[in-house]
């Protein structure tokens, strides 16, 4: 596997596993921030499916559409279908409407909770799957 191919990769996961600190820190602060909880989880689990699309070199455009991460992580791998059972394609919501003004979203702490959840779940399944495809993090 060609070095520049493995160090892509890993920034992915670097980035991801950055945006999940950020949840893990904003989960632990006084008074978290449930907008930065949800969209930081969003970016986490959109980052770990874009690693795992890079490692089988498969194509992806520019998105932040969870949803079509997964189909695209289906066409080499049908387990993928588990993360719809978790309901991360739901996160998609936290990638915009709780960033800008006119689509105003504020989440609940329950919400903030529950998509750090679906991150932790993401990133365990997509460690999992790349280490059965050969890939050493």
């Amino acid at each position: 596997m060609k070095k520049e191919l493995i160090n892509k990769v890993k920034n992915w996961l670097s980035i991801a596993d950055d945006d999940l600190k950020t949840v893990y820190n904003e989960l632990k602060a006084k008074e978290p921030v449930t907008r930065a909880i949800c969209f930081h989880a969003q970016q986490c689990v959109e980052k770990y499916l874009k690693a795992y699309l890079t490692f089988k070199q498969k194509y992806f455009r520019k998105t932040h559409d969870i949803e079509e991460l997964i189909f695209f992580c289906l066409e080499t791998d049908n387990e993928f279908e588990k993360l719809r059972d978790i309901k991360a394609h739901e996160l998609i919501k936290y990638g915009v409407e709780v960033r800008y003004p006119d689509e105003f979203y504020l989440p609940s702490m329950e919400e903030a909770e529950r998509a750090a959840e679906i991150a932790e779940k993401v990133k365990d399944f997509v460690l999992n799957k790349l280490k059965e495809s050969g890939f050493e993090p």
